[in-house]
């Protein structure tokens, strides 16, 4: 049985995230790599690091913490895994789900590669929904 990348990523990012560390170590492919590059563009994560130890290769990120004045912290990123290896959910463009209204963001696992649900839209195609994050 194989692993599930996605998922580890997301669950070590919102385990970082609820125990207030800045800091979060990913592995490093091709499918991490883009989810990164997204989380990074929409600025869910404030810092991303390509590192290098012992031959394997990974992703040091920096997360973007947020509190509001004189309340307690309040966590910041939530994250959902959708399609999982047992049970794959597949959109077509016009019935990608919006997050609170267009907040958050989907996603998307395409054939022009993996992309945010406002980029599937604009591009009209639909794919294997990843996550959705808000």
């Amino acid at each position: 049985m194989g692993r599930d990348i996605i998922a580890e990523i997301i669950t070590s990012i919102r385990n970082a995230d609820m125990d207030r560390k800045r800091v979060v170590h990913v592995v490093s492919t091709n499918i991490t790599e883009n989810i990164v590059k997204i989380l990074f563009r929409e600025g869910f994560i404030e810092n991303v690091r390509k590192h290098q130890e012992k031959n394997k290769n990974f992703f040091v990120l920096t997360l973007r913490h947020r509190r509001n004045g004189k309340r307690p912290y309040r966590d910041f990123l939530n994250l959902k895994r959708i399609s999982q290896p047992g049970r794959r959910i597949y959109s077509t463009s016009e019935r990608i789900p919006r997050i609170l209204g267009g907040i958050g963001i989907v996603i998307l696992s395409t054939s022009r590669g993996i992309m945010t649900d406002r980029e599937a839209r604009l591009e009209g195609i639909g794919g294997e929904i990843l996550c959705y994050i808000w």
